[in-house]
């Protein structure tokens, strides 16, 4: 009986250790360190209109480096306060919009016509946000010389298109509020480019 109790626990333990065995031979071995792998590629830059567009914070974080008249701060300030007035209202209805798509799409079975409708309105309210972003940074960089923008082309850090200093990375939800510079944080985030 004790033999055949030794036998059975031999067994079982030869049938582990094979099973071990097949399962690291299975898993590949990288072939060279994570250290001497090619390294990735960088991701695509965030914005692809970044290297010719300016960040309304930017020029109003530089507005004495720049040499801005007091013609272009009223002018600049006016666009920002009426971009985000618009921001605003567009949100809102965007959230509207999004609450009566999620409505739609909770049931059971979706109505196709009515869900793809509401997902209409949210397209065009976001089309509506980027198209009153896009006037903002056409309109501030119009109202800049050629020699201001050459300024603020040259305190963009070489590795970033749209970032400069003042223009702390990350989104502007995510930074603390008012610091130097610091966006309030009802302030639109697309106002950033």
């Amino acid at each position: 009986m004790k033999k055949r109790i030794g036998l059975l626990v031999a067994v079982f333990s030869a049938a582990v250790l094979v099973s071990v065995v097949l399962v690291s031979a299975q898993q590949p071995e990288p072939s060279q360190p994570r250290s001497q792998q090619q390294p990735q590629p960088p991701p695509p830059p965030p914005d692809p209109l970044g290297d010719a567009i300016f960040p309304p914070d930017m020029v109003m974080q530089h507005q004495r480096e720049l040499g801005l008249t007091d013609d272009q701060k009223t002018f600049m300030r006016a666009e920002i306060n009426r971009t985000t007035t618009r921001f605003n209202e567009l949100q809102w209805q965007l959230q509207d919009a999004m609450e009566a798509l999620h409505e739609t799409m909770k049931a059971n079975s979706v109505n196709e016509q009515l869900a793809l409708s509401q997902l209409d309105k949210v397209l065009d309210n976001e089309r509506e946000m980027k198209h009153a972003h896009m006037e903002l940074a056409i309109r501030i960089k119009n109202k800049l010389t050629a020699e201001q923008q050459a300024k603020l082309q040259a305190m963009r850090p070489p590795g970033g298109p749209g970032r400069g200093p003042g223009h702390p990375p990350g989104r502007p939800d995510e930074r603390r509020p008012g610091g130097p510079g610091q966006r309030p944080p009802d302030a639109p985030p697309e106002l950033e480019y």
